[in-house]
């Protein structure tokens, strides 16, 4: 199959290269608004190059992946449906929740299949604990805590659009938390700080933020991150059940290290990158979107599950703003 990509930054060239390396794809074709930067994508790489995403549509594609900047993602998301062409789209659907919802009705009301890019759920490690709790061997989960730490914050330049912490962020935890335990969240209660950089708080943006989620069943969820943890890109989740518990996320490559005297685990090298910690996620994520396009399976994370996520990221920074509780029936739907 052909598959057109829209994109070449960071993550776009990422997925032109796992794209080309999958036995389903015979050809990727890239196109960017910085034409140069597809051009020596394609170069790079041995992909054909199309100079708009107009040329690009009507080149012959048999799935679209939209890897472009989250202002675009709304509009491109609308031109693959008119086209009727399979498609992907890195999360989030739209840079607010009004948009994201009309996106959601569009794609409801289309035959187009749209898979949204929350790589996690494509993880080993997060997939066996989403079969343990559903299996019950956990018994009752009582609490969940899950982190996501960046080693390095991001440019400058990045954080105006980014659609702040709790949005672009911990956004990935909130749809695995859904994931794993197959729950609704009901209730949160979130805070946050700008403890690095100043640009931070001078776009109204935090570095690092915690938040209690309550779930529909009274499951406790603590959920943290941060934009500095220079040990290393950390990702856990801890599943705590009456019959067991588990972690997602703690093997040799974990960023910590412990006070401990004489325990040397974990003892690897910790990830530097949430490419490099989700690598095969996002390698097993590509290849269900080729099997999405020949018809061979279902979306595996839809607009809806995309739209989920946002309403608690949502309901996360009005609970930050305003110091409350916030119900989930307060953010639209």
């Amino acid at each position: 199959m052909r598959i057109g990509l829209v994109g070449t930054g960071r993550i776009g060239a990422f997925h032109a290269a796992t794209l080309k390396s999958l036995a389903a794809v015979e050809q990727v074709v890239v196109t960017d608004v910085e034409a140069s930067r597809a051009e020596l994508v394609a170069k790079d790489l041995g992909l054909e190059f199309a100079a708009s995403v107009d040329d690009l549509l009507a080149s012959g594609i048999d799935g679209f992946v939209i890897a472009a900047a989250t202002s675009a993602h709304a509009a491109l998301i609308e031109q693959a449906v008119a086209a009727g062409i399979p498609t992907f789209c890195e999360k989030p659907v739209a840079i607010d929740l009004g948009e994201t919802q009309r996106i959601v009705e569009l794609v409801e009301g289309s035959d187009v299949p749209v898979h949204i890019g929350f790589q996690r759920r494509f993880d080993a490690g997060y997939r066996s604990a989403q079969e343990q709790v559903a299996s019950g061997e956990l018994g009752f989960i009582h609490h969940i805590r899950a982190n996501t730490n960046d080693a390095f914050p991001p440019p400058r330049e990045y954080i105006p659009t980014s659609g702040g912490f709790f949005r672009d962020c911990t956004v990935h935890d909130f749809d695995i938390i859904r994931f794993v335990t197959g729950r609704e969240v009901a209730s949160v209660f979130a805070t946050g700080a700008n403890r690095g950089e100043s640009f931070f708080g001078e776009y109204g943006d935090i570095d690092a933020a915690a938040a209690l989620l309550t779930l529909d069943d009274s499951t406790f969820v603590a959920v943290s991150g941060t934009r500095y943890n220079a040990a290393g890109h950390d990702v856990r989740m801890e599943v705590l059940g009456s019959l067991g518990s588990i972690a997602v996320g703690l093997d040799e490559h974990t960023a910590l290290r412990s006070a401990e005297p004489g325990v040397t685990f974990p003892g690897g090298q910790s990830h530097s990158t949430f490419m490099d910690r989700f690598q095969p996620a996002y390698v097993a994520e590509l290849t269900a979107f080729t099997e999405v396009v020949a018809g061979t399976r279902a979306v595996p994370c839809t607009v809806r599950d995309a739209l989920q996520a946002f309403r608690i990221a949502d309901a996360c920074e009005l609970s930050r703003r305003e110091n409350r509780v916030v119900s989930l029936e307060e953010i639209g739907r």
